[in-house]
């Protein structure tokens, strides 16, 4: 259980036991938690727009969207707003793009990244309460950080959590989560665009940065999110 404690600690703000003689490797080894946190999220989002729906669909929006915020602490739209900022910096400067990475100030870039990311979420949130299609939500967070198990296997590109990551994460520990959480989603057939939203990821980290950073990890995790929210509001509609 020592892993999935470390894993819940750093992904989430939930109250867990204290773990003494904390190492940085021993969180590397407990990626292969990631995903069983994010149906953990899942379920209490799920439950926060389930509650706010009961008045209105744009309060149930609202509760679960400050949910996603505050159960994470935010820890995935820093690297979103930070990667944005980099991007958008560095004109295609591969040290540029690292050297911003590196600093702690906030751009205009990473601001609008922030904006839109919060703004679409709680439309699709509200478009998702308004039709009723509120249960899938436990598995989008699920996949999003089974995301970051694939990802963190790229060549990283400084020093961090992530290079960490890279090698403690084997293949095997993302194939052990596809099958479970694919057929979680056949009632949703919209949530299996996940896979596609993953892999996009990888391509255009590689082909944009030519490996992963830790901030590369967050943002990705916000990617197959709205993706998937996207996803499952087309597929209501259709």
């Amino acid at each position: 259980m020592r892993g999935l404690i470390l894993a819940v600690q750093f992904l989430t703000r939930l109250p867990t036991p204290a773990l003494p003689d904390y190492q940085p490797e021993a969180l590397a080894r407990a990626a292969i938690w990631f995903p069983l946190v994010g149906l953990l999220l899942g379920v209490l989002i799920a439950a926060a727009v389930w509650l706010g729906t009961r008045v209105d669909p744009w309060l149930g929006a609202l509760f679960g969207l400050l949910a996603w915020i505050g159960l994470t602490g935010a820890l995935h739209l820093d690297g979103l707003a930070d990667l944005a900022d980099a991007l958008g910096a560095s004109h295609g400067d591969k040290d540029r793009l690292l050297a911003v990475l590196a600093d702690p100030h906030l751009g205009v870039f990473g601001v609008t990244a922030l904006g839109v990311q919060l703004l679409s979420k709680l439309v699709l949130l509200m478009l998702l309460a308004k039709s009723g299609t509120i249960w899938p939500l436990i598995l989008i967070p699920a996949w999003a950080r089974l995301g970051t198990l694939l990802w963190a296997r790229l060549p990283s590109l400084k020093p961090g959590l992530g290079e960490r990551f890279a090698w403690r994460v084997g293949i095997s520990g993302v194939w052990l989560w596809v099958a479970p959480l694919a057929a979680a989603s056949l009632p949703a057939p919209a949530l299996l665009a996940a896979p596609l939203l993953i892999l996009g990821w990888r391509a255009w980290l590689l082909a944009r940065l030519g490996g992963m950073t830790g901030d590369a990890l967050g943002a990705g995790v916000e990617w197959v999110e709205t993706g998937l929210l996207l996803a499952l509001v087309l597929g209501s509609a259709a």
